[in-house]
């Protein structure tokens, strides 16, 4: 079972233990990169390391969610859910009995309420672990990509997602998302983020990485990914590249089922591998592992995540990477599909991972791992090699002098009008411009004052304001238009088009948000019967640059690669002609009548 127990005299205080790791952070850093061999630093950590008990060192592998805006005091309803898929009560409750060595914050868990809450969340976690018997700093981690997968919401500052990043294709601008965000991050006591997606999207199909890449280029993604790292690592927050080895050649979404990678070993060294080099080049603090089937790598069947040969083979030995190495959550079916869950860490750790993340029922994960080192299966000097990274780790993030929050610090760090702009700044350098027919763009307020903004308005991404035709129509409204939304869904009904095709009488010009538009789907016919208006009719792909194949007679189309306010609120200042478009694509748009034929290749993009 997990340790409940409050210590006895053979086991020092939080002062020992902090007494113990005094100047670890200089010793670490004197280093120079993240793998670099700190033998000072090292000697104290295998020291606290020799006084954990087995079941301490179990938990420190571990990364959880739980749900709740603080540590100790949750609402009732986050009790009960925690209770039901934890076995506790609250986060402290979790770290006593588990005595985990990181916690990852979810806004569905409702940990990211706002950024004085989340500092105070962090804080209550930090020291509910620093008041245990030899207490431990926690990791604590999110995905906070930008884009459309972020977990620390307005009034933060929120970025264009790694596509629109690509399009870009400025590595200062990518070091100074990293640089802002980790800043950000490390002021609400987030000191781990799981970004940037390392992953080159080659399919157009891929359901689970798409956007979240910074493109299909292996050299341009590599120079993007670590300029992100750059940036992160300088504001006290360890990046993580994932999805290690490569999870951009698959039409399968691994959190749903099992993807499997056909193509070459020759073919992973030429694309796959680039970025993940790069990455541990700029001395990456953790990477993450992908539930990939991946036969020319490792032919046995198993996922990456738990494949020895990728993991201590290529990543370890090849590549030469001696940080951390978590995996992707444990609750996804990728993983889950061939072993049952109290397989899965144990055979995690044998492939050489360090960080078990977000199991779906941790004590049947914590008790399986421990079970195994009692049988033999593991022994407990694997477990120290692990919790050893993660000790350096935490070490270098300067989390054994300084593990809370400054509550000050927020306010002057999180959104402020810096931040903000700079974060408009770089999205304007992202929209790219497709389509341009006889200059219809930009619009002018003379001739097309009156403006209807239709689309597809899907969930609005974490922490955005949202929908995507209201963000849309209200920022062309500042801009001197009078703009008018009427959603119309992914799937537009046959009443729905004609609704909008009547209200598009009305209006000078017509601005569609698209969304994944199909050859069959009701979104083109959308587009086509406004065109039949005769009215100027202008895209915007909020979300895949490939829409514009299913779209050949549309005069104008921006390509956004998100539908965060960020992002529409640069496309209406394209649109506007108060900036001119300066994206370019970092993928290839295949034709829809020929997928083998490039309809516009990495690099078009047009400017006024």
């Amino acid at each position: 079972m997990p340790d409940t127990s409050t210590g006895n005299t053979a086991r020092p205080a939080r002062r020992t233990v902090l007494a113990a790791t005094a100047g670890l952070t200089a010793a670490l850093a004197a280093g120079g990169t993240a793998h670099a061999d700190a033998a000072p630093g090292d000697k104290r950590l295998r020291a606290l390391i020799s006084r954990m008990t087995l079941e301490e060192k179990v938990g420190q592998l571990f990364v959880m969610r739980v749900y709740g805006h603080s540590a100790t005091a949750p609402d009732q309803s986050d009790i009960d859910a925690n209770l039901d898929e934890i076995g506790v009560r609250t986060a402290a409750e979790l770290i006593a009995r588990y005595r985990v060595g990181g916690i990852i914050y979810f806004a569905w868990a409702h940990n990211t309420r706002d950024p004085r809450q989340i500092a105070e969340l962090s804080n209550g976690i930090q020291r509910a672990s620093l008041g245990r018997p030899r207490g431990l700093p926690v990791l604590i981690a999110t995905d906070q990509e930008h884009g459309i997968v972020c977990r620390v919401g307005r009034p933060a500052t929120l970025f264009p997602g790694a596509m629109a990043v690509g399009a870009g294709g400025s590595r200062a601008d990518a070091r100074t998302l990293g640089r802002i965000s980790g800043a950000e991050l490390r002021a609400m006591g987030i000191n781990q983020d799981y970004s940037p997606d390392a992953d080159v999207n080659v399919d157009p199909a891929n359901p689970v990485i798409g956007v979240r890449s910074f493109g299909a280029d292996p050299d341009a993604v590599a120079g993007l990914v670590a300029a992100e790292v750059t940036g992160y690592q300088s504001s006290g927050v360890a990046a993580t590249a994932k999805h290690f080895p490569g999870h951009g050649d698959t039409a399968v979404d691994s959190h749903y089922g099992f993807p499997v990678i056909t193509h070459s070993r020759d073919r992973w060294e030429g694309l796959d591998a680039a970025p993940f080099r790069a990455a541990i080049r700029a001395g990456v603090d953790s990477i993450m592992t992908a539930h990939i089937q991946f036969p020319a790598l490792d032919d046995s069947g198993d996922p990456a995540t738990l494949s020895r040969t990728v993991v201590t083979g290529i990543l370890r030995e090849e590549l030469g990477y001696d940080g951390v190495v978590v995996t992707d959550s444990l609750g996804m079916e990728g993983v889950r599909t061939k072993y049952g869950d109290d397989r899965v860490p144990v055979l995690a750790l044998q492939a050489g991972v360090d960080q078990l993340l977000n199991p779906p029922t941790l004590d049947v994960a914590w008790n399986a791992v421990l079970a195994a080192v009692r049988g033999g299966e593991l022994t407990e000097a694997r477990l120290d090699e692990s919790i050893l990274r993660i000790l350096r780790l935490k070490a270098r993030l300067g989390l054994f002098d300084h593990p809370y929050a400054d509550p000050a610090r927020v306010g002057r760090t999180v959104g402020t009008p810096a931040h903000l702009a700079a974060a408009d700044r770089i999205a304007e350098r992202t929209t790219t411009l497709l389509v341009n027919e006889g200059g219809i763009l930009p619009l002018s307020r003379r001739t097309h004052r009156k403006l209807l903004v239709v689309g597809a308005d899907p969930a609005s991404p974490s922490g955005t304001t949202g929908p995507p035709t209201g963000v849309l129509a209200a920022a062309l409204t500042e801009l001197g238009f009078t703009a008018t939304a009427l959603s119309t869904g992914t799937a537009p009904s046959a009443a729905t088009v004609a609704r909008a095709v009547a209200a598009a009488r009305d209006a000078d010009a017509v601005v569609v948000g698209t969304y994944n538009v199909s050859a069959a789907g009701s979104q083109k016919s959308l587009v086509e019967q406004l065109l039949a208006t005769g009215k100027p009719v202008v895209a915007v792909a909020v979300r895949n640059p490939y829409d514009v194949a299913q779209l050949p007679s549309v005069p104008g189309c921006l390509a956004t690669y998100s539908w965060t306010d960020v992002e529409l609120r640069a496309a209406a200042r394209v649109i506007a002609g108060r900036v001119a478009p300066r994206g370019r694509l970092p993928v290839p748009v295949p034709r829809a009548d020929d997928p083998g034929r490039v309809l516009y290749p990495i690099g078009h993009g047009l400017s006024y």
